[in-house]
């Protein structure tokens, strides 16, 4: 059995928002979510990027994390990993076997995919004896799969927007309901900025379950720092509190590009984009809020361990038959704002290759995203429910109808070949749908 067979059988349950059958499962299974701390993230968009960050600052300070993220860009391996390295295909595959056998094979209320696959993770988290998990919603938060645990050590909520409207409803309050649908009793809260009317909803909620709460603003962009250990200038190191600058001194890590400072902390910023400022502010006052409960996470770990994070798909620079290429999911109208709001730094035409999912929400990921004189080629996602690249381009035309070219194509292969064919002096962007992106990644 291959982890595709043993996960297809459930597929067909699609998306079913509710606890009752995660919770069936799990007891099942002997409640493994009980035997493991975690912090747990919701959001709109920035959750796995602060997945990211914190479980490589918390492998940074020593602790065995366990990270649980979906979707998966190549491999489902991906979704599960252990202090940044993905649990391997065997493994996976034992342990889907170990809970498909607890599913009842007539049951009239199998568990959905992500039920099944999310039970595996936190029954090898529980095996593995981490120290503490990292988990990401899948979708909305209160009736989500992995809203199972009474007692987070953190709750996150990195942004709240327009999507998957269809499912958590069409306004920012009712959405922000179920993203509040997280939080616990008397359990610390980290919240990044939010629009007000999904703000007084969650501030709401956490006034009644009594949450400690940080209301995170965005670090401080500091500029450019570049050094080696010893190698860091005086005026580098000026930029850093007196605590943190022996660490600096003697630390093995490049540190180059672009550097924050949020709460007196000072450290790298490896991925790109104006909403790192707010979502490396996130991981970081969450780091500080487990420190107030007891675990030990000195500045270097944080320094290193921001130094270290990575996280593909999102903003990530790759090259395709040496053309370089930007790449980025932007499959909802606020994350296409973050990539346009990078592209315009560039300074250079912009050529996109879109592809997005029947069920997003088209026109709004378009007039975020296109100006006048942009190129526009738009394709298929394979293997998903893809939007009809000819009824994106009506769309397309009409948001924006001075866009220099307009086409479509029967694949991204001849999408690319177009692009590149054609836009010799402009930046090249891959995005629409992160399974999109996987599939140029993965091929």
């Amino acid at each position: 059995m291959n982890i595709n067979s043993l996960l297809q059988p459930y597929q067909r349950f699609g998306v079913h928002l509710g606890l009752e059958r995660i919770q069936r499962l799990l007891e099942a299974l002997g409640n493994p979510h009980q035997r493991v701390p975690i912090i747990h993230v919701a959001g709109s968009n920035g959750k796995g990027s602060v997945c990211a960050y914190l479980s490589s600052v918390l492998s940074e300070a020593g602790y065995r994390v366990g990270r649980y993220t979906s979707p998966h860009l190549i491999d489902w391996t991906e979704r599960i990993c252990i202090n940044q390295h993905p649990i391997s295909t065997a493994e996976l595959v034992n342990l889907l076997e170990q809970v498909q056998a607890e599913i009842p094979p007539d049951t009239e209320d199998s568990p959905t995919q992500f039920e099944v696959i999310t039970a595996a993770a936190w029954l090898y988290f529980a095996q593995q004896q981490v120290d503490m998990a990292v988990i990401e919603v899948g979708l909305g938060g209160r009736l989500d799969a992995t809203n199972v645990g009474d007692q987070p050590l953190a709750t996150i909520i990195t942004s709240i927007s327009r999507e998957h409207w269809q499912v958590l409803g069409s306004t920012l309050s009712q959405i922000a309901t179920e993203k509040a649908g997280i939080l616990k009793p008397n359990c610390p809260a980290i919240i990044a900025p939010l629009p007000p009317e999904a703000k007084a909803v969650v501030q709401s909620r956490i006034e009644q379950l009594n949450c400690p709460v940080t209301w995170v603003e965005p670090a401080s962009e500091i500029g450019e720092i570049i050094g080696r250990g010893e190698a860091f200038a005086p005026k580098y190191l000026g930029f850093l509190p007196t605590s943190q600058r022996e660490c600096f001194a003697q630390s093995p890590i490049t540190h180059s590009g672009r550097w924050a400072n949020y709460q007196g902390i000072t450290y790298p910023l490896p991925l790109l984009g104006e909403i790192q400022l707010t979502n490396s502010a996130v991981a970081i006052a969450t780091c500080q809020s487990l420190i107030h409960q007891g675990w030990y996470i000195p500045d270097s770990a944080i320094v290193s361990g921001m130094a270290k994070t990575q996280w593909l798909g999102r903003l990530q620079w790759t090259k395709w038959h040496n053309h370089p290429l930007l790449v980025d999911g932007a499959h909802n109208p606020a994350a296409a704002t973050g990539l346009r709001e990078y592209v315009d730094t560039l300074n250079t035409p912009v050529t996109w290759v879109m592809g997005i999912l029947s069920t997003k929400e088209h026109e709004g990921i378009f007039r975020a995203l296109l100006r006048s004189r942009d190129r526009v080629y738009l394709v298929p996602v394979p293997d998903h429910s893809s939007a009809e690249p000819e009824e994106l381009a009506a769309i397309a035309r009409s948001v924006c109808p001075t866009l220099a070219d307009c086409h479509t194509y029967p694949n991204l292969e001849a999408g690319l070949q177009a692009a590149t064919a054609t836009a010799a002096d402009s930046t090249i962007v891959l995005c629409g749908s992160l399974y999109l992106v996987g599939y140029f990644l993965g091929s």
